[in-house]
């Protein structure tokens, strides 16, 4: 039975009047007005006097009898002066005199001998209502006060001053809140096993009990961005029936020193009030980075750390509290963090096989309409090391297609196209080529095309096109694995690079040029050849040593050299010689076929898109299979 939030454990019971308001906070409020009133009223005092320069009553007299005054304000208990030499400088430098007024000397006798003198008189205040103007400015000035302060520490969460800096931010779900059950997660089968087991804990712990098993304390969700671990903690949520914390690291950073610990304290003290309960921080590496004494210790990022390992020791298994974490950089997490009896286990979330990317197409596309002729077979084996986000994304996108078509219904060309938008972007329709320019694109991607099609070890070709797509690229080749591959051998290696290099060998076979169009190619074979070299031991100069390490698996994957300049430069001389082997390689293959290769470029021109079905019946020669509209070279 779900409950409802005002009747949840933390609420503590039923409200009273007055609960949730901290005694003497008014007061304190009011206290903190006056002192700010008092302050700004001292202040305003001080520099309404820096205004003027004091003077005796002597030398306002003397100015006086040599007629050299200019203009004078009298008060009721000054005289405000300026002299004949003052009034002829600049307005900017002018600075009047006060003098007090001597109790001899009323303000209308004063005025009259002044008026008689012939000197300027700007006003007389003959009463004396400062102290009742100063009690009624100074009660308005501390009501605003009041009133604003009261607001400020309202809005930022009735905690008094501090405005409950120190409170835990964590949201908070009871039960099936989130909406999101395992149902609803696919390609994740060995990590919901896991994470069903410490659900099954929570809920039945006499069986692990009399055993002798412990409770985890912890479970750490590693994997790269986009493969699920935030909807499997929300999945966690929507099957524990018990009370869940979700939280982010960087919740717990602030810029008051102690804030964060505070917030792990307080987090850790809710949490126990309604134990059985799971608290799930996101992107942990935000607050459990590696310590680094290098410029010092106690910073706040370490005292939240040290506060965080406190708290899970501090808690014992039989409350049942367990306490899980996503990040998808394990490699800066400090090492007490993820010791035994902290975070327990690390459960991987990695990218789903060709099964798990069905599984997630099928959930995915539950809520869509799809036509008769969708296969989501056929779209899970073209998406090898796509994640669920990925795959979310293209049905997205493919359902937009339908609508932008006018369809009801989601079909195979939606999801094609969808997935081919992700990869190379839309069409550029308005860009248009030379004719020249079109030659070298097309002869470009044939070129790729012939290299894959003609080898043993190369994925199938799927589609040629040379329509320019808003990533830039003029054309691309696309290929299609059959299966679901998880080992490379030296060889299949060996032939990406030569697909990778054939179109700046096509381009140099037929034009004798090399083109700008190539880059991208290069890039991605100079890399393939590098870790071939430095990470998979493939070549004859290094043999089994690897002077290169990953530096995040989950996230970019990009190697660093480890090795001395000597090696390093070994390095580079073996990824040269491979290159240029797979690029002699591909230059011979497409002179040995110059003829298909023309036959097949004239074709392409013509149609402008090509499938990889017409593609090999050019390669393997059957007439009766090539298709209408077939250009002789």
């Amino acid at each position: 039975m779900e409950q409802n939030r005002n009747d949840s454990p933390l609420n503590n019971g039923p409200k009273k009047p007055g609960d949730g308001k901290p005694k003497g906070n008014i007061w304190v409020t009011l206290i903190i007005a006056v002192a700010a009133v008092l302050l700004i009223s001292s202040v305003y005092n001080a520099i309404n006097d820096s205004q003027y320069t004091q003077t005796t009553w002597s030398d306002f007299r003397t100015a006086f009898e040599s007629d050299n005054l200019a203009e004078v304000e009298i008060q009721y208990d000054r005289v405000i002066y300026l002299t004949k030499e003052q009034a002829a400088l600049p307005a900017a430098q002018q600075k009047a005199c006060y003098t007090g007024l001597p109790g001899s000397y009323s303000q209308m006798e004063l005025a009259d001998e002044l008026y008689n003198m012939g000197v300027t008189v700007n006003r007389v205040i003959v009463e004396d209502n400062s102290t009742i103007t100063l009690i009624l400015s100074y009660a308005v000035m501390i009501g605003i006060m009041f009133l604003l302060m009261n607001m400020l520490t309202k809005r930022m969460g009735g905690e008094g001053m501090m405005g409950g800096f120190g409170k835990s931010k964590a949201k908070v779900y009871m039960e099936k809140q989130t909406g999101v059950t395992f149902k609803d997660v696919a390609g994740q089968d060995e990590a919901k096993e896991s994470l069903q087991e410490i659900i099954d804990f929570l809920h039945n712990p006499q069986k692990y009990t009399e055993i002798g098993a412990k409770l985890p304390k912890g479970a750490l969700l590693v994997g790269s961005p986009g493969t699920g671990k935030t909807l499997l903690a929300k999945a966690v949520a929507g099957e524990a029936n018990v009370p869940f914390f979700s939280i982010s690291g960087s919740d717990f950073v602030e810029m008051f020193v102690g804030m964060g610990a505070s917030r792990v304290r307080d987090l850790f003290q809710q949490a126990q009030k309604v134990a059985p309960c799971i608290i799930f921080i996101d992107e942990i590496d935000a607050v459990g980075r590696t310590r680094d004494s290098r410029m010092g210790s106690n910073s706040e990022q370490e005292q939240t750390l040290n506060q965080l390992l406190n708290e899970i020791d501090g808690f014992e298994p039989s409350k049942g509290i367990v306490c899980l974490a996503a990040t998808n950089r394990p490699e800066i997490l400090d090492k007490a963090l993820l010791r035994p009896g902290r975070f327990d286990r690390r459960i991987i979330v990695d990218r789903p096989n060709l099964q798990g990317r069905l599984d997630t197409l099928k959930v995915h596309t539950r809520k869509i309409k799809l036509s008769e002729d969708v296969d989501l077979k056929k779209i899970a084996q073209a998406t090898a090391g796509a994640v669920g986000a990925d795959l979310a994304n293209l049905v997205n996108e493919a359902a937009l297609r339908a609508v932008r078509q006018g369809r009801k219904a989601v079909n195979q060309e939606d999801l094609l196209v969808s997935f081919e938008t992700v990869i190379a972007g839309t069409e550029k329709k308005n860009t248009v080529l030379t004719d020249t320019e079109k030659r070298l694109v097309a002869y470009h991607e044939v070129g790729h095309a012939l290299a894959a099609a003609l080898e043993k070890h190369s994925q199938p070709v799927s589609k040629i096109t040379i329509v320019p797509h808003t990533s830039g690229a003029l054309g691309y080749t696309m290929q299609m694995p059959e299966e679901e591959k998880f080992l490379n051998t030296a060889e299949e290696l060996m032939t990406e690079l030569k697909t990778l290099l054939g179109g700046r060998a096509a381009e140099s076979v037929v034009f004798g040029v090399k083109t700008t169009g190539a880059s991208n190619d290069i890039q991605r074979a100079t890399g393939l050849a590098r870790n071939m070299v430095a990470l998979y031991g493939m070549s004859d100069e290094l043999g089994l040593m690897a002077p290169a390490n990953v530096s995040n698996q989950y996230l970019d994957g990009q190697a660093y050299m480890d090795c001395s300049q000597e090696t390093s430069a070994r390095v580079d001389a073996a990824v040269q010689r491979l290159l240029n082997e797979a690029y002699e390689q591909a230059k011979q293959t497409l002179i040995t076929n110059r003829a298909l290769l023309d036959e097949i470029s004239l074709y392409l021109l013509a149609k402008e898109t090509i499938t990889g079905d017409e593609l090999m019946a050019y390669v393997n020669a059957d007439r009766k299979q090539l298709p209408e509209g077939t250009v002789e070279a």
